[in-house]
């Protein structure tokens, strides 16, 4: 029971982090014309972009707007409020 409560506490953290970091990343492409917003963003792209650009396929941007993070962050608090009710 311990090993699983860990793997399930780690997950979440892992989770959480994970949805701060796109959540920087959606905040900082509103200021792209800024040297240390590109600088940040380039760091943070190939760490949030494989997983956005799943949702990328399935929404494409409509009207100069990516509204495929709004589903990505959902869908990762769903699994985050999922592996509570594991707990």
């Amino acid at each position: 029971m311990d090993a699983t409560l860990l793997i399930v506490q780690t997950l979440q953290n892992f989770i959480n982090i994970y949805l701060v970091l796109i959540f920087i990343r959606i905040l900082l492409s509103w200021f792209q014309t800024a040297e240390w917003a590109t600088s940040t963003m380039s760091f943070l792209s190939p760490i949030t972009d494989p997983y956005l650009n799943i949702f990328r396929s399935v929404i494409p941007p409509l009207g100069g707007m990516d509204f495929s993070p709004i589903l990505a962050i959902i869908l990762l608090q769903f699994l985050s409020s999922a592996l509570t009710g594991v707990l």
